[in-house]
């Protein structure tokens, strides 16, 4: 109904071709003679681009892109047949697209009836996924520019919301803070809807209303990222509204920021990403019963996993093309070890709901989680968002 909505190219295919339009499908086959990059995408039409812009079309396809050779996605059908003959095997993201992976189907079915006159259908589907997810969770260094630009911009993002906030604000005007000065530095699109949660709201989650108003004495806890050029930011930061922490709220941020600290240095080569959640529950459990919110003995606590009600998510994600970004944490029923290329997040949090039975009230609603996005490299890391 004449509302346009913006487009973002599906990650693998960005990935791979760096195309940004829709309606398009990429096919790389094996050649004796050489490779081949195929790209199918939609044909220059002016009447159409009266209305939506220009279209890149098939030889601007190869041009710019290089693709060897570029056909209009209307000829698919009669195309596909032909570079699926003579190939045993076929990669593809099968799950990704049912109505494809049924058209390649139909296509395979009609080349098996064709073998009497020599042709060969492919006789095996393979799931691309696993090998094109492990090479992108290892960023090239054109990556990791891109990442520290998106990183960067955040950051800046960060910093106005909190020269911005007053007591008696919204939650909303330090989310439209936040979302101008990415816009202003160039980046368009966030990695994700922001969380601005005041008080009580910062102990949620996944909080998303950003309604509220901002109450003097309360913490604003502000998770929020900028993606540039399709790579995406996350980060989170928490500071009190009147610019001063309570005693309580000090107490908890502290705790929070040791196990952030502990597990930014631990990150490095050939740690085991277990291992990292590990410190951070060791650091936080200890930190609560010397606070006195736990009680009992620490190795106990943990093994009966007593801080799940205060801190109940995992220290952090893959990050790249995707805010969860792809790549597997386990291989073989072993948890994966860091390697250099890898960016994660770091985001221990604490999160002391008034409905927690139990806790004396000077805890109640303070809900802290510090984020950072963290580069392994061969050395050490690099925190991108410092």
């Amino acid at each position: 109904n004449d509302v346009m909505f913006p487009f973002r190219q599906n990650s693998d295919f960005h990935y791979l071709t760096g195309f940004p339009e829709d309606e398009a499908l990429l096919v790389l086959r094996r050649g004796i003679e050489r490779d081949e990059m195929i790209l199918f995408c939609k044909v220059p039409d002016p009447a159409r681009e009266r209305w939506t812009g220009p279209i890149i079309g098939q030889v601007k396809a190869c041009e710019i892109y290089g693709a060897t050779v570029a056909y209009p996605i209307d000829s698919l059908s009669a195309k596909m047949p032909e570079l699926l003959a003579d190939h045993a095997r076929v990669y593809g993201m099968w799950e990704a697209n049912s109505s494809l992976s049924n058209q390649v189907l139909q296509w395979i079915a009609g080349l098996r009836a064709k073998v009497r006159s020599g042709v060969e259908a492919p006789q095996e589907l393979i799931d691309l996924r696993p090998l094109l997810h492990e090479m992108r969770l290892r960023k090239s260094a054109h990556e990791i520019t891109l990442m520290r630009q998106a990183a960067e911009i955040t950051a800046r993002g960060h910093l106005r919301a909190m020269q911005t906030v007053r007591p008696g604000s919204f939650e909303y005007q330090l989310e439209a803070s936040l979302v101008s000065e990415f816009t202003q530095q160039g980046a368009r699109a966030q990695a994700y809807s922001p969380i601005v949660g005041g008080g009580a709201n910062g102990c949620v989650l996944h909080y998303g209303d950003n309604n509220a108003p901002l109450n003097e004495g309360d913490l604003v806890l502000i998770d929020a990222g900028c993606e540039w050029q399709h790579y995406a930011s996350d980060v989170t930061r928490t500071f009190p509204v009147n610019g001063r922490y309570s005693p309580e709220q000090k107490a908890i941020y502290q705790l929070v920021l040791d196990a952030q600290t502990a597990v930014i240095r631990q990150v490095t080569t050939g740690v085991r990403w277990d291992a990292l959640q590990e410190t951070a529950v060791q650091i936080i459990t200890t930190g609560l019963v010397k606070l006195g919110i736990l009680s009992g003995k620490v190795e106990q606590l943990i093994q009966d996993r007593a801080y799940l009600p205060f801190y109940m998510h995992n220290i952090g994600h893959w990050i790249g093309l995707d805010v969860h970004d792809v790549g597997a944490y386990k291989i073989k029923g072993e948890w994966r070890t860091l390697e250099p290329g890898i960016v994660l997040t770091v985001e221990p949090g604490i999160y002391i709901s008034a409905r927690e039975k139990g806790v004396d009230p000077r805890w109640w609603n303070i809900g802290v989680r510090i984020e950072d996005d963290v580069l392994v490299t061969s050395t050490g890391s690099e925190v991108l968002t410092a």
